[in-house]
């Protein structure tokens, strides 16, 4: 491996030894035309993680330990400051990527400072589930103020070296997203989006939580302070988290979120999801008919169909 590789991937990890050695791990080897590093960083497991990582006879792979667990954001900027590659990407360890992921984008960056990818959700078995919308580059500023809408999330992103040495890493101060607050800092500089779907998210019961509702308020209002969201951002925003938590199968928070909304907002087409939140996916569906036959229009996002599967999925199945 080279002393300066062109990509360096970082992938935290923390008690998940079965899917960092499924997913992220062959993933991140198996990229084709790229000379890479991958450095993971083990956030204090306590599973076997270490002992295993330790017998990865492979040079590309670089391994970091924190002892204790200080969290994934620290654990993500452990690994930026390993890294040598002239970009780094970011791999969530549950997370799966196109075996041509990053030698796609690397290719379409062009001048751009970071780029991301179209993304999938899978589940357990791999199946899709559900799309995640490409935002295009030129509409990603404001998106990002209405919700962390960024497509794939940290699994998606490639980033210059130079452009987030700039903007600053992970903030670990934040209790939760932290991910949407660097992709905000980023969305003033230049990207670029490859729009084939390069990430595959995996939704399983060991995936993070939501948090309270008052930390997920607080925390959207803080990142809209520092993004310089107005009025309408901060309903968006709410709607987002609201519309979350429904697809977290969380229903009274998610009902007690639109209820926020149309009392803070002055925003009455936020009361029919908030009764039909406690019905589920059923009940916001039926919310969504009754808000568009009303010509109000509806911000709610429940009905998309599930993807055909990639061709390159089909490698983790065997």
């Amino acid at each position: 491996m080279a002393l300066d590789p062109e990509v360096s991937v970082v992938i935290p990890t923390r008690d998940r030894c079965r899917l960092l050695f499924a997913h992220a791990l062959p993933s991140a080897l198996e990229q084709e035309d790229v000379d890479l590093e991958v450095v993971v960083v083990d956030d204090g497991s306590e599973d076997g993680t270490w002992a295993r990582l330790a017998a990865v006879a492979d040079p590309r792979v670089r391994v970091v330990r924190q002892q204790p667990s200080r969290g994934t954001a620290a654990a993500r900027n452990a690994g930026i400051d390993t890294a040598r590659g002239e970009w780094i990407a970011f791999l969530d360890d549950d997370d799966l990527w196109s075996p041509r992921k990053l030698r796609t984008q690397l290719d379409a960056v062009g001048s751009a400072g970071w780029v991301y990818a179209g993304a999938i959700v899978v589940d357990e078995t791999l199946a899709p589930t559900d799309t995640l919308p490409l935002v295009e580059p030129a509409d990603l500023a404001g998106s990002l103020r209405h919700g962390n809408v960024l497509a794939g999330g940290g699994s998606s992103v490639v980033v210059r070296r130079e452009l987030l040495s700039e903007v600053g890493r992970f903030d670990e101060a934040l209790p939760l997203g932290q991910d949407w607050d660097l992709w905000l800092r980023l969305a003033a500089h230049p990207a670029a989006a490859c729009p084939g779907v390069l990430v595959a998210t995996l939704e399983h019961p060991g995936r993070s939580a939501l948090r309270h509702r008052r930390v997920v308020v607080e925390t959207v209002e803080e990142l809209l302070r520092r993004s310089g969201g107005d009025r309408h951002d901060r309903l968006a925003a709410a709607e987002w988290a609201a519309n979350e938590y429904v697809r977290g199968g969380k229903r009274l928070d998610a009902s007690l979120l639109y209820l926020r909304a149309a009392v803070l907002f002055r925003s009455p087409g936020n009361v029919p999801p908030a009764v039909a939140a406690l019905f589920g996916h059923r009940g916001m569906r039926a919310a969504a008919r009754v808000l568009r036959s009303i010509g109000r229009g509806s911000h709610l996002d429940l009905e998309r169909r599930p993807p055909g599967s990639p061709g390159w999925l089909e490698r983790f199945r065997q």
